[in-house]
């Protein structure tokens, strides 16, 4: 299992675009709702934005995407909307699966996956495992997941590991059992539809995450807007407790990553 730096105990290196990025998809409803469409209508132009997201990564060379799809609050929507979400999870799964692949796309799903039907979590299984050796792009969608559980089931996991009457756990021994423990912290949120809320995503790992709202509507955060929160990142001074004189007198960023072509 990987290691990465944990941005409170030692200082990350940084380079001019995010290694990682994480997103709240938010606005899929009011998006249809402007138009006088279903909410379902919303959904679906969604995942063509993950798409495009998805592509800009590739193009990018960011090595990690991670995105809540569905979180464990959100089955308290109205039942109709649950399954909608549901039925749309299945057949992205079934229709973007080799695409991603194909683009060298690794695919991992984090969460309480217990409450998904078995078709869903049969999907799941067998699309990981399809894009397993994968490495161009990290893709993680957090689905019925939340912040406070994937600590406690972390602290949980590392308790059982633990003998009794034992040393304290460290940050380290909770870290490594965490959902994504395979990926370092991301280094860029975004939240899009004029939230500005965390809404229990990635509690433990935002800790010195680049923080970026925006009014755009998911549907809407096609290209312009992603390079928008990225030129916002890159004008930020990331200084993980240091002074900017500190800052100054480090080693300078590295230049961004470059990309490879993609077959689409």
């Amino acid at each position: 299992m990987a290691h990465f730096v944990s941005s409170t105990r030692d200082i990350p290196a940084t380079s001019a675009l995010p290694r990682h990025v994480a997103i709240i998809m938010d606005g899929n409803g009011r998006w249809a709702r402007k138009r006088m469409l279903p909410r379902f209508a919303g959904h679906h132009r969604g995942v063509e934005t993950v798409r495009a997201t998805v592509r800009g990564c590739l193009e990018r060379g960011i090595e990690y995407l991670t995105l809540f799809a569905f979180s464990s609050e959100n089955w308290r929507r109205p039942e109709e909307e649950v399954s909608v979400l549901m039925q749309l999870f299945v057949r992205a799964l079934k229709e973007e699966v080799t695409k991603m692949h194909r683009n060298g796309v690794r695919l991992r799903v984090v969460g309480d996956l217990s409450r998904f039907d078995p078709e869903l979590r049969a999907l799941i299984d067998a699309s990981e495992q399809r894009t397993a050796t994968n490495k161009r792009l990290i893709l993680t969608i957090a689905a019925n997941y939340g912040g406070r559980w994937d600590i406690l089931q972390a602290v949980n996991r590392a308790l059982l590991g633990q003998p009794k009457k034992s040393r304290e756990l460290t940050e380290g021994d909770l870290a490594s059992h965490l959902a994504m423990s395979y990926a370092p912290e991301p280094d860029l949120f975004i939240r899009t539809g004029g939230e500005q809320r965390i809404s229990n995503f990635l509690l433990w790992q935002l800790a010195y995450s680049e923080i970026y709202f925006t009014d755009v509507l998911w549907p809407e955060f096609d290209a312009a807007a992603f390079s928008a929160a990225l030129l916002s990142y890159q004008q930020r001074e990331r200084r993980f407790g240091r002074t900017s004189e500190q800052l100054l007198a480090s080693s300078p960023p590295v230049g961004p990553p470059t990309g490879t072509p993609i077959d689409a």
